[in-house]
């Protein structure tokens, strides 16, 4: 199974924040924005939000004379000793901030051995995460997280998954055919994201967009009640914006 590398706006941002923080590392005691812009060659309007973006998530911090350098949260994914825990913590808080600045549950999932796993999520009474009726392993042709997952795969991955997880009807909207499916997964643009709307359970709808990060499918996903459905695209399209601080986490 090989994935489709389709850079997103938010790959193009971490690659460019990853230049940032390698620059402000090297430097180690100090370097001001000036000379940032100078050295990384980024414009220095699209340097100013990113540089923003980094303080928000702890990657670099600003000292007395204006001078950036690492923050707590890079020193921690940079060590060896607790990484994995690290990780998981700093995704959790980016996540929760999603979820306030989007207005919903929020969830972050991989595809690992040829099936759709959630890893992490955040939520809150007044967001409520998806029922999870019937297993998200099963139910990729139905749920956004399954769509983006596969969108992600190339055309034999699909329909390996496919063969190993027939499309069941879960609502009068899911779609069951293998033929119309894979022609929708292989028409979906990597820059816009995908829609369930009560494809996988009635009175939910949901979007996700995709992370791929490595060799490893991943995508960021919310959902709402169908009351909020109004809602939907703003927020998926504010997700979408805001997916680059956790494609930095799964990168560093």
């Amino acid at each position: 199974m090989a994935l489709r590398h389709e850079p997103t706006a938010s790959y193009h941002s971490v690659q460019d924040a990853l230049r940032v923080l390698e620059t402000v590392a090297r430097r180690g005691t100090g370097i001001n924005e000036t000379e940032l812009a100078r050295e990384t060659g980024i414009a220095t309007e699209r340097l100013t939000t990113l540089l923003r973006m980094l303080r928000r998530e702890a990657y670099v911090e600003q000292i007395a004379d204006g001078a950036y350098v690492t923050g707590a949260a890079f020193v921690r994914l940079g060590s060896a000793d607790g990484h994995r825990q690290a990780l998981r913590d700093t995704l959790q808080q980016t996540l929760e901030r999603l979820r306030d600045s989007v207005g919903a549950a929020v969830y972050l999932s991989r595809y690992v051995d040829g099936e759709v796993r959630v890893t992490q999520y955040a939520d809150s009474p007044a967001t409520p995460k998806v029922n999870e009726w019937v297993d998200f392993r099963y139910s990729a042709h139905a749920t956004a997280v399954g769509k983006s997952l596969l969108t992600q795969l190339d055309h034999e991955g699909r329909r390996d998954h496919l063969a190993r997880h027939r499309p069941a009807r879960l609502t009068s909207r899911t779609i069951t055919s293998d033929r119309l499916l894979l022609s929708k997964l292989a028409a979906q643009p990597p820059t816009v994201p995908v829609l369930d709307l009560q494809e996988y359970a009635v009175g939910t709808v949901c979007a996700a967009v995709p992370l791929t990060a490595g060799s490893t499918a991943g995508c960021l996903a919310l959902s709402l009640p169908l009351a909020h459905a109004h809602r939907l695209r703003r927020a998926a399209d504010a997700l979408n914006r805001n997916a680059a601080p956790v494609l930095l986490s799964l990168a560093i």
